[in-house]
C-alpha cells in the first residue's frame, strides 16, 4: 500500500456559504465510506483564522505565511491504498463532496512510517 496526500487549495471552494452545512456533511460522508474501507489515514480541514508562523531552521519564528505565498492548503486527506488510481478514485469523491477540484500526491515510501503506522 502506499499513502497520497489528497488536498485543496483554500482558494478552490467557491460555493455560497448557505451550502457549507451540505458540504460538511457530504465530506463527513466521503471520510466515513474511507474509514469503513480501512483506507483513512487523516484527514482535516485547515483554519484561515489561526495565526500562522514559520520556523526556520534556527528556531526563528516568524509571522506567516509569506507574503508572496498564493495558495494556502485549505483541507486534506491522507489515504493509504494499493494504486494511484486508487488515490485518484477517493480524489474525485472528495472533489464532488468539497464542491472543488484535488490535488493527489504520493507520499515517499518510509520504513519508519510504516513501522509506526503498523502500531
Amino acid at each position: 500500500m502506499a499513502r497520497y496526500l489528497i488536498s485543496f487549495d483554500r482558494g478552490w471552494m467557491r460555493f455560497p456559504e448557505a451550502d457549507l452545512p451540505d458540504v460538511a456533511r457530504d465530506a463527513h460522508a466521503v471520510a466515513q465510506e474511507a474509514i469503513d474501507a480501512g483506507v483513512l489515514v487523516f484527514t482535516g480541514g485547515i483554519g484561515d483564522d489561526d495565526p500562522t508562523q514559520v520556523v526556520g531552521t534556527d528556531g526563528a519564528v516568524t509571522d506567516g505565511p509569506w507574503p508572496e505565498t498564493k495558495e494556502l492548503v485549505g483541507g486534506f486527506m491522507v489515504v493509504d491504498v494499493p494504486t494511484r488510481d486508487d488515490a485518484v478514485a477517493w480524489a474525485a469523491k472528495i472533489a464532488v463532496a468539497c464542491r472543488c477540484a484535488q490535488e493527489v500526491r504520493a507520499f515517499l515510501p518510509d520504513p519508519f512510517v510504516d513501522e509506526f503506522l503498523a502500531r
